[in-house]
């Protein structure tokens, strides 16, 4: 059933059909419709705009229909225009023409922006549960590894020594970023279109807070043509889930470098691991790497929508009909992402002792000895030539700093003594960096109580 048609002489041509049809996308807002119009046809009831009987027994239909849906006695339509054709129509056909008075007070514009935000405001704390998931994921595996050296790196050259801890813990601050802005991007949403009609409200006494309380939102949308035409909650949350994704990206690069054999720092399970047809030796880190791949479609759904945008007059225009593809695709892809990751990282083997291998190699510890100088009365710039030129002694002979003999340390510099062995030693390095938010067992265990606290907050208030 249109939702149109008395000023159209001839039918819609087949093909023009199926290309304005979005029924085979937009029907996953099932749910969401069937709500929006069950608090609608009550405010309508309420306000007398139609009779109380006609709006009940509306509601009973409409009620039994999602019933009906819900354990598939009803399958939907994909020959309809879109789910509200669908609702409506099933709806008349079920109550009769009781079922036409629904769509009174109300145009599909703000129907579908309704659904829409419905739909999100569910999806984005489904979203933030699941970061919490992987957060819980990187808080148990970060507390395993307090003590596991690792080496820091810079220009993806050896740095500095760090812990396995630490490392993971800066990703576990990025998705607690990630939960902020989503968050953010929450309250956007959380407001309430419908009332603002096609684009100019309408002649009718609804009640446009009534419906917002009846659906949970908590506010109203302040201007009607803004209501049908904003799709800045689509954009601002599909940006949220780009980042998402790009911080997944990053941290898989790291995992696929980590389970090189010249890495060997980590193994994954083989659960999470494919072979390859024709080398029987093989164990890759497929979900890795699809996860690094993925991350470019999801970048391609916000580029589409913001694309979609970037022209579009006031107020509604049908090329709006594209945002739900993409914020849909997005959701399906990062929820996927996020928790084929947290099994991963949840099942992966930890190769400490080569990480404390790959710590040692690289001159990691060549600060420390500026470092150490310093604290003995010398001042950095000259404390870091010195070390500097230990490190290029070290580079000729082939050894690693420790190696050297307190003897050959007195030739750069007179103030090296028997405790240089001690200060440039890998676990003093981490140790010694108490700072807050360094690599130290302190600093890291407090890091580790705020990331506790913070999942149990957000799981709280979820």
């Amino acid at each position: 059933m249109k939702l149109w048609g008395g000023r159209f002489k001839e039918a819609e041509n087949v093909l023009v059909n199926d290309f304005n049809s979005s029924i085979r996308f937009d029907q996953r807002m099932y749910k969401e419709d069937i709500t929006g119009s069950l608090a609608h046809v009550k405010m309508l009831g309420k306000q007398g705009i139609i009779p109380k009987e006609s709006a009940e027994k509306i509601a009973e239909g409409l009620s039994e229909i999602l019933v009906r849906i819900e354990n598939g006695a009803i399958e939907i339509d994909e020959t309809a225009e879109d789910i509200h054709s669908f609702t409506e129509g099933i709806l008349t056909y079920y109550i009769g023409e009781e079922g036409k008075k629904l769509h009174t007070g109300r145009s599909r514009n703000d129907q579908v922006t309704l659904d829409l935000r419905m739909y999100l405001k569910t999806a984005i704390q489904e979203l933030i549960q699941n970061i919490l998931e992987l957060e819980t994921v990187l808080y148990d595996k970060a507390a395993e590894n307090i003590k596991t050296i690792m080496p820091g790196y810079t220009h993806m050259q050896k740095a500095q020594p760090i812990t396995l801890s630490h490392h993971l813990l800066a990703y576990a601050e990025m998705f607690k970023r990630d939960i902020g802005r989503l968050k953010d991007s929450y309250k956007r949403t959380d407001e309430m279109p419908l009332g603002a009609g096609a684009l100019a409200t309408s002649t009718y006494p609804i009640d446009r807070e009534f419906v917002a309380k009846e659906l949970g939102f908590s506010k109203i949308t302040l201007n009607s043509l803004d209501s049908v035409s904003d799709r800045d909650y689509v954009i601002e949350t599909l940006s949220a889930i780009s980042m998402i994704m790009m911080h997944l990206s990053r941290f898989s690069e790291e995992i696929i470098l980590w389970c090189t054999n010249e890495f060997n720092f980590v193994e994954l399970s083989d659960e999470y691991s494919t072979g390859s047809s024709i080398m029987p030796q093989k164990k890759n880190p497929d979900v890795a790497e699809l996860i690094r791949g993925k991350t470019g479609r999801v970048y391609g759904d916000l580029t589409t929508i913001l694309t979609v945008m970037k022209g579009i007059p006031l107020a509604y225009n049908k090329d709006m009909q594209e945002d739900k593809e993409c914020i849909f695709d997005a959701l399906d892809t990062v929820n996927l992402a996020l928790k084929t990751f947290s099994g991963m990282i949840k099942t992966m083997k930890v190769n400490s002792d080569n990480m404390k291998k790959g710590a040692k190699g690289g001159f990691t510890n060549a600060t420390d000895v500026a470092d150490y100088l310093v604290k003995k009365g010398e001042s950095f710039r000259n404390a870091h030539e010195i070390s500097g030129k230990i490190v290029l002694y070290c580079i000729d002979h082939d050894m690693y700093i420790e190696d050297m003999s307190l003897d050959t340390f007195k030739t750069f510099s007179n103030l090296f003594a028997e405790d240089i062995y001690e200060a440039i030693d890998l676990v003093t390095c981490v140790k010694e960096r108490k700072v807050i938010g360094g690599p130290s067992p302190d600093s890291v265990s407090n890091e580790l109580n705020e990331l506790k606290k913070f999942i149990e907050e957000n799981k709280k208030g979820a």
